[in-house]
């Protein structure tokens, strides 16, 4: 049984909406030609008429009527084709002509008659014909009729309306055989995307839409949801490493956590032994907190549900804030801080999370910079189709520039920071803080250390718009 569920698609149907479109403009197309080419043979018919007229009535007035009837008769027994003539009595009784008998048409009101020749004349093919004529008023009462055999006209009506019927039939043909041949080519394409999706459905995540490379609006469908794929199985990964993180980071201080807890339960003697031991557990507690949270702020980040805070942030100020707490722990640790603020930039924003991010930034700084080291704190307003930034740098290791794109990742730390307090989730969190404000997470050499910073878009912001943190 042959496959019909083309009949049922919209671009079947809107096969058939332009095809009665175009079947409606051939078909105005083609009316037009017909009545501007049956009027130009109809004017054409009636200037001849005219013409024959004009002509009999000069013989008239040179020759009187007997010669009028010889003009006539000359004319009708020559081989002009479709020419009428018939001269009567005023009681309509023939004189000459080709015509037998005055016709039974009554004239319109511009003394035009048509008729059918039911008596052909000579020099004609044998076949009744509609006629047109003009009727002329002689002195004393003559008739005068002159016409032309409109077999020309009914012939060429004849062949358009033929041509009308066959355009119509070839174009009613060939718009349902193209209807059905497009909406054939295009349910190909969309039933491999849907089968496609029923195996992504079943657990392939690994398969893809097919491109055809055409560049049209399915290959464009087919690109978004293949693009739509990969970002999906990124988190799933993602969601994946982060599980498997988090099962293998947490292990570690929640069994410390329980085994405090059992040995104050169990073997604690005094009260400043349980004291100690119920600190130390929440030292632990607050870091597994610690964890959650920052996990939980990276979600938000990540999700955008914090852009409807966004507002005019100044990051002139917020250095200076981040400054402001930083710079007695960094003098307390023997480091030197310094703040380049070279301009006042305002960006869009959410302040509390840029606030986060630049201090996860500097808890870094101070962690791995030595004494005697220096940390800087800057912001300019960038340029070379940059827009502002705020930037961290130290003298501390640094992070190898073949290493950058890993430490983005949740948990990762290098080996040479195992030994510092930590989880692995500090620049995870800046990572997505840049990339929710649409900045760049830039990092580079410090020679020695390292300068990691956030560089925004260009954005312009109005001078009357409230700012976020002032």
């Amino acid at each position: 049984m042959p496959d019909l569920r083309f009949l049922r698609t919209t671009t079947f149907r809107v096969a058939l909406l332009y095809l009665g479109l175009f079947l409606a403009s051939v078909l105005v197309i083609l009316g037009m030609i017909y009545w501007f080419t049956a009027g130009f043979i109809e004017r054409q018919t009636n200037e001849t008429i005219a013409a024959e007229i004009a002509g009999l009535h000069e013989q008239y007035r040179a020759r009187g009527l007997p010669g009028l009837v010889q003009v006539i008769n000359a004319r009708s027994t020559e081989s002009r084709t479709g020419s009428l003539y018939l001269l009567t009595t005023p009681l309509l009784e023939p004189l000459a002509g080709n015509l037998s008998g005055w016709p039974k048409a009554e004239p319109d009101a511009e003394d035009w008659i048509n008729f059918r020749i039911s008596d052909v004349p000579p020099g004609m093919d044998g076949r009744s014909h509609d006629a047109r004529a003009a009727v002329f008023t002689l002195p004393g009462g003559y008739r005068l009729l002159v016409g032309r055999d409109t077999r020309e006209r009914q012939q060429f009506q004849e062949r358009v309306l033929a041509a009308l019927a066959w355009a119509f039939v070839m174009t009613f043909g060939l718009g349902i055989v193209g209807g059905i041949l497009i909406s054939r080519n295009v349910m190909h394409r969309i039933d491999a995307i849907n089968r496609t999706t029923r195996r992504i459905m079943g657990g392939a995540l690994n398969e893809r839409m097919t491109v055809a490379g055409n560049g049209d609006e399915l290959d464009q469908l087919a690109a978004n949801l293949n693009a739509m794929l990969d970002q999906i199985e990124q988190l799933m990964k993602g969601m994946r490493q982060v599980t498997d993180s988090i099962a293998h980071d947490l292990r570690t201080p929640l069994t410390r956590l329980r085994s405090r807890l059992e040995f104050t339960l169990l073997e604690a003697a005094d009260l400043e032994t349980t004291r100690v031991a119920i600190q130390e557990a929440i030292v632990e507690a607050d870091r597994l907190l610690g964890v959650f949270g920052a996990l939980l702020s990276i979600a938000e980040a990540e999700a955008g549900t914090q852009q409807r805070n966004f507002g005019p942030v100044r990051l002139a100020d917020l250095a200076r804030q981040m400054a402001d707490l930083y710079e007695p722990a960094a003098e307390e640790a023997g480091q030197q801080f310094e703040t380049d603020i070279r301009a006042e930039p305002v960006v869009l924003g959410n302040p509390q999370l840029l606030a986060q991010a630049i201090a996860n930034l500097l808890d870094n700084a101070l962690k791995y910079t030595p004494a005697g080291g220096r940390i800087r704190l800057a912001v300019d307003a960038g340029g070379d189709g940059c827009g502002p930034r705020i930037e961290v740098a130290d003298t501390g290791p640094g992070i190898p520039e073949d290493q950058r794109d890993k430490v983005l990742a949740r948990f990762v730390r290098l080996e040479w920071s195992r030994s510092t307090p930590g989880n692995g989730l500090g620049l995870s969190l800046v990572d997505a803080v840049s990339r929710l404000h649409g900045a760049r997470l830039v990092m580079a050499d410090n020679h020695p250390g390292l300068r990691i910073g956030l560089v925004f878009p260009q954005t312009v912001i109005t001078a009357d718009t409230r700012i976020a943190n002032s």
